[in-house]
């Protein structure tokens, strides 16, 4: 089956037809490109997430013809700020199956998508919220990747916190549970994130050399064991009103330290969302809403030589 190329940059300016998409606050631009291949180049794509001179969006969603047979569609993301690909957003997960089933591109409960490094599961709900079978947390450092040489984790309930220097003021910490959901996360536990330093601690987490592919900085505030608030600074995007994986990957690590239960409620700043994990060796799951805001078509500029 056709998929769209990875290197040619569209260069037409003809209208192109987009959907305009949230989950949770984080927005989203979406394009078909399961009839005919599409490809944009970083410049393109900046220019579609620019919130004054473009659309505006957190991310961009391309929805493409599978490349292998056990799969239903192949569903890539780019940083809305910075035209670069990124390998997996929850958020943008529920989104991508209302879009297919909207569009009619599916008319099933259940679709099996194609992901940068991933392959997930989507099911549609009754009550029209969307569950994301997120597959098992990646645990191990390395594979995060994070590097912990040299350094002394310490332990709660047998799970490691790492500790965290910023590179600029040594004497800035922090503890952080590692996890990957597809993409990398530093997870914090603090007393309120109403009042937790998001915006000053975050952009040095996302750049820590420990993390070579950069990270996504949680905050997490445990309220009970199954209820928790979250706000996470993205990779590339800075704090964003929800962030899927980064629910999936705190709840995993309030598991593991022994702070929740198996079901917790997420609130983030764009909403709610419901994370379901039974522990190593099983797929996380991810409950929540997704929103059509409008459609329309947009010019895009040339694409640089």
């Amino acid at each position: 089956m056709s998929h769209a190329p990875d290197n040619p940059a569209m260069t037409t300016r003809s209208p192109l037809p987009f959907t305009k998409m949230h989950g949770l606050g984080n927005d989203f631009v979406v394009f078909d490109a399961t009839r005919a291949p599409l490809a944009l180049s970083q410049e393109q794509l900046r220019f579609v997430g620019d919130r004054r001179f473009g659309i505006g969006a957190d991310q961009i969603l391309v929805v493409e013809r599978p490349q292998g047979p056990d799969a239903d569609f192949r569903y890539r993301i780019f940083n809305g700020a910075t035209g670069e690909e990124v390998e997996h957003c929850g958020n943008g997960a529920r989104c991508f199956m209302r879009f297919v089933r909207e569009k009619g591109l599916s008319d099933r409960d259940e679709v099996r998508v194609e992901t940068m490094n991933n392959r997930i599961v989507l099911r549609m709900q009754a009550d029209g919220r969307v569950t994301v079978d997120m597959n098992q947390p990646i645990l191990e450092p390395e594979r995060v990747p994070f590097d912990p040489s040299g350094l002394q984790p310490r332990l709660e309930n047998g799970a490691e916190l790492w500790p965290l220097a910023n590179p600029a003021a040594p004497q800035e910490q922090v503890e952080v549970a590692v996890v990957s959901m597809g993409n990398p996360h530093a997870v914090q536990r603090v007393d309120d994130v109403d009042t937790a330093p998001v915006a000053q601690v975050g952009p040095w987490v996302e750049s820590h050399p420990r993390f070579p592919r950069k990270v996504n900085a949680g905050f997490l505030q445990v309220v009970a064991r199954d209820r928790v608030r979250l706000r996470v600074f993205e990779r590339g995007a800075g704090e964003t009103l929800a962030c899927g994986t980064g629910a999936c990957a705190a709840v995993v690590a309030g598991i593991r330290l022994g702070w929740l239960d198996a079901r917790v409620d997420v609130e983030t700043r764009g909403g709610e969302l419901t994370i379901e994990w039974d522990g190593p060796g099983s797929s996380v799951r991810m409950t929540g809403p997704a929103v059509t805001v409008f459609e329309g078509h947009v010019e895009l500029p040339a694409a640089s030589c």
